[in-house]
């Protein structure tokens, strides 16, 4: 049973983390596609670099919150060992790290920190 629960949790993983892969490149592809029609447009391009680097930001945010998932998933049910709960803790550090400063890039403001202010 331990078996089959570590095969679900393995597929559950790659899912979810194709999930996060296809968000970014999705979303890096809106956002060019949303660039070029600006652009034809001829809209000021100060506004089209702002919009295209918060489609970008979002979709990374967004991708990053997957490969997160699936990382703890596979860690956990998967192959739980000190070493690997170590390279997970540093994955998640790193990943969190950039999630931070997407989101200060983004709004100027901390995640915590009220979006009003």
């Amino acid at each position: 049973m331990d078996d089959f629960l570590a095969d679900v949790a393995a597929w559950c993983a790659v899912v979810i983390e194709a999930i996060g892969i296809g968000t970014i490149a999705l979303f890096a592809l809106y956002a060019l596609f949303n660039v070029v029609l600006r652009l034809l447009k001829r809209e000021s391009l100060d506004l089209i670099f702002l919009e295209l680097r918060q489609l970008l930001g979002r979709g990374i945010l967004l991708g990053l919150e997957f490969l997160i998932a699936s990382d703890i998933i596979y860690t956990v049910a998967v192959e739980l060992t000190f070493e690997t709960i170590g390279v997970l803790a540093i994955v998640v550090l790193i990943r969190t790290f950039l999630s931070f400063t997407l989101e200060v890039e983004m709004y100027g403001k901390w995640p915590w920190q009220n979006k009003r202010e």
